[in-house]
């Protein structure tokens, strides 16, 4: 994680009013249900979904960008070139294909940042066949050239704001300091971090009816026991 304040409440209520620009994301060879997007950095600056320039276009800031001031003052934040910046909307149920985005990551001077901003506890996010538990308001560095794969098995949508950066001597001193590929925590205590909420979303779960949220219920009583265990 990387130590980058996120004003992600205002963040959140920014995307309340964004509901009619999203759009599929383009790589629909890529995922299985809901996967759209919303630009405020992009080639040329167009409300287009695309991430990497097609005829040399320059990065630009696209119209959006000036009704969320919160996303700007964080954009702003990152004392580096910013290239793509959009939000990502895995809807709930989808699932995105294993894949790796080639020569994307810190050594080959590109850097992609990951700002959850609306989660639930049933993604799940794997890099390199690894999970990672990405909590709102935090900041990830994701090596994008290794393998990964994410799933939204829950009822409500994950989106993140994604941001590719160019590696300067900020963002290096940056790494230097906070970025670990794998959280300082295990993944136990990452998990006990949001015990209120799954406590909450294990009882919703046990007031509604059928089977499956029930089995739903009982696997998110297993994980969080396993958890405590882990702690011990």
């Amino acid at each position: 994680m990387l130590n980058v304040p996120v004003a992600v409440k205002s963040i959140q209520k920014e995307i309340e009013t964004l509901q009619s620009f999203w759009q599929p994301h383009l790589n629909r060879h890529d995922y299985e249900g809901g996967w759209d997007v919303v630009s405020f950095r992009s080639p040329g600056g167009g409300l287009n979904t695309l991430a990497e320039p097609v005829n040399n276009e320059a990065y630009m800031d696209t119209p959006l960008l000036d009704h969320c001031p919160a996303v700007r003052s964080l954009l702003k934040s990152l004392q580096c070139e910013k290239l793509s910046a959009r939000l990502l909307n895995l809807q709930a149920g989808a699932i995105i294909k294993e894949h790796n985005d080639k020569e994307l990551y810190f050594e080959k001077g590109e850097a992609r940042l990951h700002f959850p901003l609306i989660t639930n506890p049933f993604v799940e996010f794997f890099l390199d066949n690894d999970r990672l538990q990405m909590q709102e308001g935090s900041c990830w560095y994701i090596n994008a050239n290794l393998p990964h794969r994410l799933a939204n098995k829950g009822s409500s949508n994950r989106i993140h704001l994604v941001v590719d950066c160019k590696v300067n001597d900020w963002l290096a001193e940056l790494f230097s300091k906070d970025c670990i590929q794998k959280s300082e925590l295990s993944n136990s205590e990452v998990f006990l971090r949001d015990k209120n909420a799954i406590l909450q979303t294990i009882g919703n779960l046990r007031s509604m009816p059928g089977g499956t949220a029930a089995e739903l219920a009982d696997e998110l009583e297993r994980q969080l026991k396993a958890a405590e265990n882990g702690i011990d």
